[in-house]
């Protein structure tokens, strides 16, 4: 098996790709894959934070 790429380390102190518009996009996709749609600005925040959980944040917590 190869070499996990994820969570990225280290942690980059300001990665201008992780932007308010990815959430957006990722919320699109879940929406296209037949997830309900992403109304509300606490869903989006949620996301937003299990995005960053994902890639920066060993074991997906803070």
């Amino acid at each position: 098996m190869s070499e996990r790429a994820y969570p990225i380390r280290p942690v980059p102190s300001d990665d201008r790709r992780f932007t308010f518009g990815l959430a957006i996009e990722v919320a699109a996709v879940l929406e296209r894959h037949g997830y309900p749609p992403v109304k509300s600005g606490e869903d989006l925040l949620e996301l937003q934070q299990a995005l960053f959980r994902f890639l920066y944040v060993e074991g997906g917590t803070p």
